[in-house]
């Protein structure tokens, strides 16, 4: 086994932890409590460069070496989840559909993503636009967060 790097840094929703390796990342974790650390593997720091100038309003996509999905299919979901244009929501049904999955499927992935921010479940809501739920971070209130953030930079945000 060995040791993963890591990169710790401090975002408006709380420590993100990256980890990862030389050439793929293998998890992001929102909410994690530790000493910033920048990381050394090219991977892990390019990462937390582009996760920054995502809250700082200058990126709204990722170019990120993620570790592949368990299976094939798991690689079509994620890409479908990724493809959720930022600013914008879509209900578990409507990206079931497009992606011809079921919306519990979507639900799973979404439950067990490791890669919060980068492929974006927090931009996967309810049919009636409730929130839904958002397993990183507190919950409910980071994925609200996060879409009234994206909302308000794109101009789409509406009191």
């Amino acid at each position: 086994m060995y040791a993963r790097d890591h990169a710790l840094i401090a975002t408006p929703i709380g420590p993100i932890r990256i980890e990862g390796e030389e050439g793929q990342l293998h998890r992001i974790l929102i909410g994690v409590d530790a000493a910033a650390a920048r990381g050394t593997a090219a991977a892990v720091r390019v990462a937390a460069e582009q996760i920054e100038q995502w809250f700082a309003g200058e990126r709204q996509g990722f170019a990120l070496p993620l570790a592949p999905a368990a299976t094939p299919r798991g690689t079509i979901l994620r890409d479908g989840l990724i493809a959720v244009p930022f600013g914008q929501t879509i209900s578990y049904g409507a990206l079931s559909r497009a992606l011809g999955s079921s919306a519990r499927a979507i639900g799973q992935l979404c439950a067990r993503n490791p890669f919060p921010l980068v492929v974006p479940c927090h931009r996967v809501v309810n049919q009636d636009g409730g929130l839904g739920a958002y397993s990183a971070g507190d919950g409910p209130t980071t994925k609200s967060w996060l879409l009234d953030l994206e909302r308000r930079l794109t101009g789409e945000y509406l009191l």
